[in-house]
């Protein structure tokens, strides 16, 4: 008889009002990243084509590592809907459904790798882009997954950082103070040839 293991899930608020982060004990997508908009092809993620199917209000979903990040329609509250969101993505765990494709091609992070540590000090010989990259998965990437995003690096030409937003940071009224104030205060610091932190809008 196989061991069943209990699905629990709980949701976390996120600083987007319109998304919010549906955490389970189990990892869902380890170290890798799928974001889908509404209209977008969802072949490659059942679990966010059913939810887009079943849920005319829902906007964005975002899948990574142990969470869902769902994005609904503004005329709708979380208080009503959430539940229901809640049940579909628990019970689909539960029952062993594909999450994401395993033949889906990734992008891994811009270093080359999904995963693995990354040294905390930053090498005079590198490469500014690779500065810029060690400082986001060092520093700004835990703390952007903690609110159920992600943020990618684009990339770096004539002082300026391009970087693109995704999960609950894409369309966040607070993702702008947060990429000119924290980001970008923290790359023109430790990366002297940082003038500019942008993000390129899905």
């Amino acid at each position: 008889m196989a061991e069943n293991h209990i699905i629990s899930l709980y949701t976390e608020m996120t600083p987007n009002p319109e998304s919010l982060k549906f955490v389970l004990n189990k990892m869902l997508y380890p170290s890798r990243s799928a974001d889908f908009q509404e209209g977008d092809d969802t072949a490659s993620s059942p679990l966010a084509a059913a939810l887009f199917a079943q849920f005319d209000y829902v906007r964005g979903v975002f899948i990574m590592n142990n969470f869902v990040t769902v994005r609904k329609d503004p005329a709708r509250d979380w208080f009503e809907i959430k539940r229901e969101i809640g049940e579909v993505i628990k019970a689909w765990v539960s029952e062993g459904k594909e999450i994401v494709l395993e033949t889906t091609e990734v992008q891994p992070d811009a270093s080359g790798s999904m995963s693995g540590p990354v040294s905390n000090a930053l090498n005079p010989d590198d490469s500014v882009e690779d500065r810029i990259r060690k400082m986001l998965d060092q520093y700004v990437k835990p703390a952007v997954e903690m609110d159920g995003g992600a943020i990618q690096f684009k990339d770096f030409e004539d002082g300026r950082v391009t970087v693109m937003l995704q999960g609950s940071c894409s369309g966040c009224p607070s993702s702008t103070v947060t990429l000119k104030a924290g980001i970008e205060g923290l790359l023109k610091r430790m990366v002297p040839e940082v003038r500019e932190v942008v993000a390129e809008s899905l």
